[in-house]
């Protein structure tokens, strides 16, 4: 969805796969296979923001999971 016709005010959503990794989706493409909205669609540098902010550890979740098992 863009405002104005101005790419700056496109709209984004924040999208997650089965590994938990995040990434941003224009909002108005559909989102590829394998990928979920997490409900957050806003500007592109505040959907960055977020992701920043929630995704603290990068390693896949079948990683996490491995190591985790390792480390008991």
């Amino acid at each position: 969805m863009t405002i104005a016709n101005s790419p700056s005010a496109t709209l984004f959503d924040v999208v997650k796969n089965h590994e938990e990794q995040y990434s941003i989706w224009p909002a108005n493409e559909p989102l590829p296979a394998g990928w979920t909205a997490t409900g957050l669609r806003d500007s592109k540098d505040r959907c960055l923001a977020h992701i920043d902010a929630v995704w603290t550890d990068m390693r896949p979740k079948s990683l996490r999971r491995v190591a985790d098992a390792g480390a008991a």
